[in-house]
């Protein structure tokens, strides 16, 4: 746990730490407003819970969105083919780079996961895929399209099976 802290806060950009201390301050401001408004208990009451919802889910919701913004790209499945001899899915995709930046480095991950004929099954299952791989790539100028492809291996499940590709880039 403390490792994936530790890379968390490494991987933090000035952004981040823009928008973690304009949180705290709408907080304090609203916190001071409460304080202020005493003497009207419902408003100051009301306050006090909006600033408090302020600090837990503005940081948490505007990291995401804001990192979706900045760092904007899709993915693409171009063929994915599982080999006979060898236990492993050969997976060919494309990545573009639709932000206004340039990324220092994306991380592609594939995974595979069980199909049923519930669609609740289908929604549990994507939770825990069979195999999941990841590769990196690095320097992807804005604008432009890299080809990759990933290996995921071993890969012994017979049945029918779907794929997802994602990537997230910084």
């Amino acid at each position: 746990m403390k490792e994936k802290i530790t890379t968390f806060v490494n991987g933090l950009i000035t952004y981040d730490y823009i928008l973690f201390g304009s949180v705290f301050g709408v907080f304090l401001l609203l916190l001071i407003f409460a304080i202020l408004l005493r003497n009207k208990l419902g408003l100051a009451v009301f306050i006090l819970f909006l600033s408090f919802a302020v600090l837990i889910l503005g940081p948490t919701l505007g990291y995401i969105k804001m990192h979706e913004y900045l760092f904007k790209n899709s993915v693409k499945l171009t063929s994915q083919k599982k080999l006979e001899f060898v236990n492993a899915i050969v997976v060919k995709g494309t990545l573009t780079n639709e932000s206004k930046f340039d990324f220092k480095s994306c991380k592609i991950t594939a995974k595979v996961y069980k199909v049923s004929k519930n669609e609740l099954k289908n929604y549990i299952y994507q939770f825990k895929p069979l195999k999941k791989m990841s590769i990196l790539e690095e320097a992807i100028s804005k604008g432009s399209t890299i080809n990759f492809k990933i290996l995921v291996e071993p890969f012994t499940y017979s049945k029918d099976y779907n794929l997802s590709l994602g990537a997230r880039c910084k």
